[in-house]
C-alpha cells in the first residue's frame, strides 16, 4: 500500500517537472511569424495553452495586442486555428506522427510592437492531468 503511494508520488513529480520544462515565454514582433515545432507520436494526446502577457500589469491588455495561431501537422493538416485573440487553448489526438507546428503571427504595427507570449504545449505523458491521478492514488 505504501509502495503504491510512493510510486504514484514519483510519477506525479516527474509529470510536474516535465510540464514545467515545456512552458516557454517569447516575444513576437508585430508583422512577423514565429513557429515552434513539437515532435508528436501518432495517437498521442496533445494540449496547449497560450496567452499574451500584459505589459501593463493591473491595466487592461492593449487592443493592439492580438495574435493569430495555427497548429498544423507535418502533412499540412490543420488542428487549431484562432485569429485576432489574446489567449486560447487547444487539445487534439495526433493522427499522424511527426513535427507539428504552432505558428504565431501578429499584424504589422507602426511603430513595431513586441508582444510577449506565454505558451505551454504538452503531448503524450506530459499532457495527462496528473492532479486527477494523484487524487486517485490517495484513495488507495
Amino acid at each position: 500500500m505504501k509502495l503504491q503511494r510512493f510510486a504514484v508520488c514519483i510519477v506525479v513529480i516527474i509529470g510536474l517537472l516535465s510540464t514545467i520544462a515545456q512552458s516557454i515565454r517569447f516575444e513576437l514582433e508585430s508583422g512577423h511569424t514565429k513557429c515552434i515545432a513539437e515532435d508528436i507520436k501518432s495517437n498521442s494526446m496533445t494540449v496547449g495553452h497560450y496567452s499574451i502577457v500584459n505589459p501593463n500589469e493591473g491595466q487592461p491588455l492593449p487592443e493592439s495586442h492580438r495574435i493569430t495561431l495555427k497548429v498544423t501537422s507535418a502533412y499540412g493538416n490543420s488542428y487549431h486555428s484562432a485569429e485576432n485573440v489574446q489567449s486560447g487553448q487547444f487539445a487534439f489526438q495526433a493522427v499522424e506522427a511527426g513535427d507539428y507546428m504552432a505558428c504565431f503571427f501578429a499584424i504589422d504595427h507602426q511603430p513595431a510592437l513586441k508582444i510577449p507570449i506565454e505558451f505551454d504545449w504538452r503531448s503524450g505523458v506530459a499532457a495527462k492531468d496528473w492532479s486527477n491521478v494523484a487524487k486517485k492514488g490517495d484513495e488507495l
